[in-house]
């Protein structure tokens, strides 16, 4: 249960628990409440040795006659140092003059507590044991003095008041027991009790009551600061009006406020002063309105904020008042406060516009966008209409960003931006959702051939050429389009129904618009189930590899196989490679499905003669993974594979996806003694930069190539001779691909490419039959099997 603070910190209840020393309960300030206990009980410092040494001498004076005079005299000793060493060590150690105390500063206090009431104690049973019952009344007696005024001198530390009592009591309580009186063993019981009852009670209105005081000191305090604050600050003004609602009193501050005199503005109208030209010409803004309404109907009002005139300049005050009534309860006019908070609403003011707008383009930003869309969708409902709304994906954008870093993204952005503005109508609203994602609300979207020809338009302007710090970019867009409330009834609704529509646009490549089609959604949640197996397929073991076999040009004989990822699904059964991978590297399962394929593939290589390689694509995803270097080192020990055996097969998008870094990752690949493949050369960025920088061992050329070149197309023929001259020279291998025909083969042997590989020499296998390729194989010449 939480304690009642005050602002300072301190409770303003104490419980019994804390006040005692018990617990230190968070959100109190116990060290103010042990600063004020000690504060209270130095006051008592020589009072308490004084009574303790009297009382000492008369409980001597008792015993003299039954007691052992050598024990009075030790014990006499023992009690007048122990008393004068606390009282001179608390006067050293100042605790009182402390602002806090600690837990462990109170010990000293409670030991010395416990010392004293030991030594009583010793002599209550010394007595019980060898003095008479007189003796041993008059020692009780004296305690039981000690007792109540420890109860009443100690209260302002209750536990070292508690200890005392309660070790003094019990050693009451046993010395007249051991004198055998029962009755008095009784009320030495009772009267301990109601001691800790006392003391209990007094100690807690002691701390509570100094608690209130330094509660009411620290306000007075804080009072007195806010009103210097208020005075030195000079951040308000103070005025007043009669019943009239003219000024009668006004503080230099407010004369200063509205650039004239205090004698010029006595007994003018307040409305006239605020509001200014408006005054003459009547034309009040909806503030002014409501501030000359409260005025007339005597209205208290509060943080009030209009608009005021001040020679020609626009500023804005906040205004409170309340009426003045006298006690017979008759209004005398108007008392408030004001204060000029131009700078405050012109802050707010910039504030609210970046909330609202992009800083990158200036364009409306989504929270914008999203209110413009709702209330398109409700004149919609309302005029039984319709809405539109259009999402806009720049193509090709993020390698711009790769290659050029992401200032010159920027000022792209802000280019496109500024296309997009200059195609707009009073009938759309463009804005940007994010990253290079746009979007457009078209309040009136009836006419289906106006959508049409916009989408048309906007890709047509944002693939035009651009000109950005000397460079030339081409990018392009893709846009899908939703039609509300038809595609969707809410804001959300219809912008996932956009999103479809322009996923379908970038599954076509790019550059195209798609309005939403209801199948759109069947083939969104064929997806998200798809991918909920995906998830599950490595622990299920529905992957697979099969290999295709790489032969060499000149002799037909097999080089090597390429590893493929085959997925078979008890639902969805044989799943195509073009439909699981761009799914499995949208879900960011590409790395752990690649690391099966690696250790898979490794691991049956080894069944193979030793001059056979295989071949393992890795995608961008991949390198891009801290732990990728790691995984194939791991891959190749527990195969035994040796890293000669092994090529890794890239494709030129890493290069625009990853920049220098794919470089690097590739740099180490080759370190390791492992083959590096560019696959489907000519398909994509193709750059001599990378193939200077990067020694790859294998070029494959495209199957599109190949099978142009068998046809005598001079495009196809001029590219693979420049790839096989090339190569050549940079001492690097050239795979063919697709060859599938006797005509390809001949071709490809006759422009002089190494290897081949297509359905010609073999479709793509299981690792049973590629293991049959060489059953007349000398098996002598195979390195072990299975790897530990």
């Amino acid at each position: 249960m939480e304690e009642k603070t005050s602002q300072s910190g301190l409770p303003r209840e104490i419980p019994f628990r804390v006040l005692i020393g018990l617990s230190d309960p968070e959100g109190l300030d116990l060290g103010r409440i042990r600063a004020l206990q000690y504060e209270g009980m130095q006051k008592n410092g020589w009072t308490k040795v004084i009574a303790s040494i009297v009382c000492g001498l008369l409980a001597v004076q008792f015993g003299m006659s039954s007691v052992n005079p050598v024990f009075l005299f030790v014990w006499f000793a023992s009690l007048c140092g122990l008393y004068l060493h606390l009282h001179f060590k608390v006067r050293r150690d100042n605790l009182w003059q402390r602002k806090t105390i600690s837990r462990s500063d109170t010990i000293m206090t409670h030991v010395s507590a416990a010392a004293g009431a030991s030594l009583w104690a010793i002599a209550l049973v010394v007595f019980g044991l060898t003095a008479d019952p007189p003796a041993m009344l008059g020692l009780w007696s004296i305690v039981l003095c000690l007792m109540v005024g420890s109860a009443m001198l100690l209260s302002a530390i209750p536990s070292s008041s508690l200890i005392f009592i309660l070790i003094s009591g019990t050693a009451s309580c046993f010395g007249w027991y051991l004198i055998g009186d029962l009755q008095l063993t009784l009320t030495a019981f009772a009267t301990t009790v109601l001691l800790v009852s006392s003391c209990l009670m007094t100690g807690r209105a002691f701390v509570e009551r100094k608690i209130a005081e330094a509660n009411l000191h620290e306000k007075n305090e804080t009072v007195s600061l806010l009103l210097r604050e208020f005075e030195d600050t000079g951040a308000d003004w103070l005025w007043q009006t009669d019943t009239s609602r003219r000024i009668t009193h006004a503080s230099p501050r407010f004369a200063h406020a509205v650039g004239l005199s205090p004698g010029d503005i006595d007994g003018k109208p307040f409305l006239q002063l605020v509001a200014g030209q408006s005054w003459d010409s009547g034309k009040f803004s909806s503030e002014l309105h409501d501030l000359a309404e409260r005025l007339k109907r005597r209205e208290s009002f509060s943080n009030l904020i209009v608009p005021v005139e001040i020679q020609g300049e626009l500023r804005w005050w906040e205004l409170s008042a309340s009426p003045k009534m006298d006690e017979s309860n008759v209004f005398h006019g108007f008392r408030g406060v004001g204060s000029d908070v131009t700078e405050q609403r012109e802050s707010a003011d910039k504030i609210s516009h970046m909330a609202r707008y992009d800083t990158l383009t200036g364009l409306p930003n989504r929270l914008q966008l999203m209110e413009a869309l709702g209330k398109a969708m409700q004149n919609s409902d309302q005029w039984n209409g319709r809405c539109g709304f259009m999402m806009i994906d720049l193509d090709r954008f993020k390698a711009v960003n790769d290659t050029l870093g992401h200032p010159v993204g920027d000022r792209l952005l802000a280019r496109v931006s500024e296309r997009l503005r200059s195609i707009m109508s009073k009938n759309e609203l463009c804005g940007r959702l994010g990253g290079d994602e746009f979007a457009i609300v078209i309040k009136d979207a009836n006419d289906s051939h106006y959508m049409e020809s916009l989408g048309k338009k906007i890709i047509d302007t944002l693939s035009k050429p651009y000109e950005v710090d000397q460079h030339t970019l081409y990018i392009g867009a893709s846009v899908g389009t939703a039609i509300g409330p038809r595609d969707g009834r809410t804001v959300e609704m219809l912008m996932r129904s956009a999103d479809l529509a322009l996923y379908r646009s970038k599954d076509q490549g790019g550059g195209a618009h798609n309005q939403y089609e209801p199948k759109l959604h069947v083939h969104a949640e064929e997806r998200r189930v798809m991918e909920m197996a995906l998830r599950k397929a490595l622990d299920n073991d529905e992957f697979s590899l099969n290999y295709q076999p790489v032969v060499s040009a000149d002799t037909g004989g097999v080089l090597g196989f390429e590893a493929l990822l085959r997925w078979t699904n008890p639902e969805f059964g044989v799943v195509s490679p073009a439909k699981f991978i761009p799914l499995a590297e949208d879900a960011r399962l590409i790395v752990p499905i690649g690391e099966w394929v690696m250790r898979t593939a490794c691991k049956e290589a080894m069944k193979w003669p030793s001059t056979i390689k295989i071949a393992v694509n890795a995608s961008a995803d991949q390198l891009s993974d801290p732990d990728f270097l790691d995984m194939v080192v791991s891959a190749l020990q527990e195969s035994g594979l040796p890293a000669h055996r092994l090529e890794i097969e890239v494709t030129e998008s890493i290069f625009m996806r990853e920049g220098t870094g794919a470089a690097e990752v590739l740099d180490q690949i080759i370190a390791m003694g492992i083959n590096l493949s560019l696959d489907d050369f000519g398909t994509g960025y193709s750059s001599l930069g990378y193939l200077r920088k990067t020694r790859f061992t294998t070029i494959k050329v495209d199957r599109s190539f190949v099978q142009g070149a068998a046809k005598k197309v001079p495009e196809s023929l001029a590219i693979i001779r420049a790839v096989v001259a090339m190569a050549d020279s940079l001492g690097m291998s050239t795979t063919a691909e697709g060859a599938e025909t006797e005509d390809e083969v001949k071709m490809i042997q006759k422009l002089g490419c190494r290897k081949i590989q297509g359905y010609y020499f073999g479709r793509p296998m299981i690792a049973s039959d590629a293991l049959e390729l060489f059953a007349g194989y000398d098996m002598s010449q195979i390195r072990g099997g299975y790897a530990a």
